[in-house]
């Protein structure tokens, strides 16, 4: 049974009793269900924000792939620092759940990381075979990785207003 047995969460929450294992399962459930992820990114104090593919691991690092010269790939590399959200599609009406982020995003090289990282794109976002020859031409498409501090569940999860729940995450 998943967090939609979100009844677990809500007694819990209502007894004051919320802690991290369950606020940790309400991000896995969320982060699963969808393969979008708003990342923002800031240079000058201007902020941007893009939508990518990702994946992620079992340490719950963050992974997509893009090009080097697109402006979020520009920003990252002068500025590591990085947030963002991965949110359940739902309808006028409907309350909003999903999950925020805070880390430090970085450029993969080639190596274990960057293999990591197509096999978990391979499989969730169906990456072509050859990204990781790809990933090696000067214009190819790089692997990315969030190393994530801190995540945030939102959502009513059943309660009658909106909760939003912090997970510090410093694994």
């Amino acid at each position: 049974m998943t967090l939609d047995t979100r009844v677990l969460g809500l007694q819990k929450y209502y007894r004051g009793n919320m802690n991290d294992t369950d606020i940790e399962r309400l991000v896995r459930e969320n982060i699963d269900k969808s393969i979008h992820m708003s990342l923002a990114t800031v240079r000058d104090n201007i902020p941007w924000v893009c939508e990518v593919h990702f994946a992620y691991d079992d340490d719950l690092n963050l992974y997509w792939r893009s090009l080097k010269d697109r402006r979020h790939s520009l920003e990252i590399a002068d500025n590591p620092n990085v947030a963002g959200n991965i949110v359940d599609k739902f309808a006028v009406g409907e309350p909003p759940v999903g999950v925020y982020f805070e880390g430090a995003a970085e450029l993969l090289e080639p190596g274990d990381d960057q293999q990591k990282a197509f096999e978990l794109l391979k499989v969730r976002v169906d990456a072509a075979d050859d990204a990781i020859e790809d990933a090696a031409k000067e214009n190819g498409h790089k692997f990315y990785k969030v190393t994530v501090k801190n995540w945030y569940a939102f959502g009513r999860f059943g309660l009658p207003n909106g909760q939003k729940f912090k997970l510090d995450w410093n694994k």
